[in-house]
C-alpha cells in the first residue's frame, strides 16, 4: 500500500515537471517569435521609411529645380529651406519611428481589451460610454495639435529666412551697426515659434490628466464588476485576476495610442507639406516640338515681333508689344531708364519667363517650339552679378566636362585671367563659396571665359561691367570684340560709352521699342531719348 502511493507521488511529480517543462517550452517560443516579429517589423519601417523618403525628396528637389523663377522671386528662401531641412528630417526619422510606435501600442490594447472582456464579458457594456468619451477627447486633441504644428512649420520658416539673410548681409549689418536689431528681430521670431512649441506641450498635458482619469474609471468599472460577478455568482479568479492585471496598465496604453497617433499626425504634416510643394509648385515647359540641328543658330538674327510679357497675373506688362529684328553678326546696345524693359528681354530669349502673345525668332525658328535645353545651351549669357559656384576652375568653365584642358587654358588667356588662375593652382585651384577668392572684376571675366568657350552664336551681357573698375571694362570690352566679332551681341548698357561703337542701339521706354538706329543718327535728333541720356537730360 505504502509502495502504490509513493509510485502515485512519482508519477505527478514527473507529469508536473513535463507540465512545467511543456509551458517552459511554449513561453520560450512566444518569447522567440516575439523578437523575430519586433525585429522584422522594426527592420521594415526602416527600410520603407527610408525608401519613401527618398521618393518624396527626389519628386521634392525636382519640384523646385524645375520651377521657374518668378516661384523664386515670390517665394521666402526661408519657406524653402525649411522644407528641406526640418520637413525632410521629419519624413526621413521622425515619422517611421512614431509610426511604428503607433502600430505596435494600437494592437497592445485592442489585445488588453479582448482579454479583458473575456475574463469579463460584463465589462463590454462599460466600454461603450467609455469610448465616446475616448473619441472625444482624442478628437479634439488630435485637431488642435495638428493644427499647432501647422502653425509651427509657418513660424519657423521666418527665423530661416532671417538668419540666411543676416549671414548674406553681414558686412552691411556691422557697417550700419544694426547688431542690435537684427538680433532683437531674431528673438522676437524664435519668440513666436516658442509660443508654438508652449501651446504644444500644454495641450499634452491637458490630454494626459483626461487619460489617466479615463484609465482610472476603466480600473475602477473592472474591478466593480469582478466584485459583482462574485457576489452573485462563482466567477474564475484566474481571468478575473488576468482582466484586472491587464486594466492596470490600460492607462499608459490609451495615453500612448493617442499620444503616438497626434505625433504621426504631426509628423504626417511634413508630408503634406512636401506634396504642397510637389504638386502645386509650377513647371517649366521643357519639351518642345522642334528639334534644331546642331550646328544652330548659324547667323545669329533674330527678331521680336508684337511680344507681350507680364511677370505675374495683375502685373502690367513689362514688354507691350515689342517689335523688332536683328542682322546676323550685328552689335546691339541696349539702353533704357530703370524698369523700361532691357532685363526683360533677356528674359523672353532665355525664355526664364512665358510671353503672352507674339513671336521670338532666332535664325527663323521660334523659340516658343523648341526645348529650354536647345534654347539656353545655345545662346551664351554674362551676367551683371557673376555667378561662380563652390568647386574648381575647371568646373566653373566647364561643368558639363566637355572642353579640353588646353581650350579651358586658351579661354582663360584671352581674357587675361592666367596670372591671377595659375597663383591659386591652376584648373583645379577651388573658387570658394561664390567664387570668394576672385575679385568682381576676375568674377566677371571667369563668366566671360565661360561664354567664350561655347563659342556661342549670340551673346547677351547684361550690364556685365556696372561694378568693375575702369581697366577691367576695358579688358571685357576688348576680349569681346575679338572673341565674338563673328556673333550677334546684346549689351545692356551701364556706361553709355559702352554702346557707343555698337551697330545700332535700341532705346526701351515703358516696355515698348522708343528708338532703334544708328548712335550716329539717334545722336543728330537732339530730341530723340538716346541724345537726352547720353547728354544727361530727364
Amino acid at each position: 500500500m505504502l509502495l502504490e502511493k509513493i509510485d502515485s507521488i512519482m508519477r505527478n511529480i514527473s507529469e508536473s515537471k513535463d507540465n512545467i517543462n511543456f509551458y517552459l517550452m511554449i513561453y520560450g517560443c512566444l518569447a522567440g517569435a516575439n523578437s523575430m516579429f519586433t525585429l522584422a517589423r522594426a527592420f521594415l519601417f526602416a527600410f520603407g521609411g527610408i525608401q519613401a523618403a527618398q521618393v518624396l525628396h527626389k519628386k521634392l528637389l525636382a519640384s523646385i529645380l524645375n520651377a521657374p523663377v518668378s516661384f523664386f522671386d515670390t517665394t521666402p528662401l526661408g519657406r524653402i529651406v525649411n522644407r528641406f531641412s526640418s520637413d525632410v528630417n521629419s519624413i526621413d526619422d521622425s515619422l517611421p519611428f512614431i509610426l511604428n510606435i503607433f502600430l505596435a501600442q494600437g494592437f497592445g490594447i485592442f489585445g488588453t481589451i479582448i482579454i479583458t472582456c473575456y475574463g469579463l464579458p460584463w465589462f463590454a457594456l462599460l466600454l461603450i460610454p467609455l469610448g465616446l468619451l475616448y473619441y472625444k477627447i482624442q478628437h479634439y486633441y488630435r485637431y488642435t495639435s495638428r493644427e499647432i504644428k501647422r502653425i509651427s512649420s509657418v513660424t519657423l520658416s521666418p527665423i530661416y529666412a532671417h538668419f540666411s539673410e543676416s549671414i548674406n548681409g553681414l558686412s552691411t549689418i556691422r557697417a550700419m551697426r544694426a547688431t542690435e536689431r537684427f538680433t532683437r528681430e531674431n528673438l522676437q521670431r524664435l519668440d513666436l515659434n516658442q509660443r508654438a512649441q508652449f501651446a504644444n506641450k500644454a495641450a499634452a498635458r491637458w490630454l494626459d490628466f483626461r487619460l489617466q482619469m479615463l484609465g482610472v474609471a476603466m480600473v475602477t468599472g473592472v474591478s466593480f464588476i469582478a466584485v459583482l460577478e462574485h457576489h452573485f455568482r462563482s466567477a474564475d479568479p484566474g481571468l478575473v485576476g488576468l482582466a484586472i492585471s491587464y486594466s492596470l496598465s490600460i492607462t499608459g496604453l490609451l495615453g500612448g495610442v493617442v499620444m503616438s497617433f497626434t505625433e504621426t499626425e504631426k509628423q504626417l504634416v511634413s508630408v503634406e507639406r512636401a506634396e504642397q510643394y510637389i504638386n502645386n509648385v509650377p513647371h517649366e515647359n521643357w519639351t518642345g516640338i522642334l528639334f534644331p540641328p546642331s550646328y544652330w543658330p548659324i547667323q545669329g538674327s533674330f527678331s521680336f515681333h508684337q511680344v507681350y510679357m507680364k511677370y505675374r497675373d495683375g502685373l502690367p506688362n513689362a514688354l507691350d508689344g515689342v517689335t523688332f529684328d536683328t542682322e546676323p553678326c550685328e552689335k546691339i546696345g541696349i539702353v533704357g531708364r530703370t524698369g523700361s524693359g532691357k532685363s526683360s528681354l533677356f528674359l523672353v530669349l532665355f525664355r526664364m519667363v512665358e510671353i503672352q502673345h507674339g513671336e521670338v525668332m532666332i535664325d527663323g525658328i521660334n523659340l516658343q517650339h523648341l526645348d529650354l535645353i536647345d534654347v539656353r545651351s545655345r545662346i551664351a549669357i554674362i551676367p551683371q552679378d557673376p555667378f561662380l559656384f563652390s568647386g574648381t576652375v575647371r568646373d566653373n568653365l566647364d561643368p558639363t566636362n566637355s572642353f579640353t584642358d588646353n581650350s579651358l587654358w586658351t579661354a582663360i588667356i584671352r581674357c587675361h585671367l592666367d596670372t591671377v588662375v595659375t597663383g591659386l593652382g591652376g584648373l583645379n585651384a577651388d573658387v570658394a563659396e561664390r567664387g570668394k577668392y576672385f575679385s568682381v572684376g576676375q568674377r566677371q571675366l571667369l563668366c566671360l571665359a565661360r561664354a567664350t568657350l561655347t563659342k556661342a552664336k549670340v551673346l547677351c551681357i547684361d550690364e556685365a561691367t556696372a561694378s568693375v573698375d575702369h581697366e577691367t571694362d576695358t579688358l571685357i570690352q576688348a576680349t569681346i570684340r575679338e572673341e565674338f566679332k563673328d556673333s550677334t551681341v546684346l549689351t545692356i548698357a551701364h556706361r553709355i560709352n559702352t554702346v557707343m561703337d555698337s551697330d545700332r542701339v535700341l532705346v526701351m521706354d515703358q516696355g515698348k521699342v522708343a528708338e532703334f538706329n544708328s548712335p550716329s543718327v539717334l545722336l543728330e535728333d537732339r530730341q530723340s531719348l538716346f541724345y537726352q541720356m547720353v547728354h544727361g537730360r530727364n
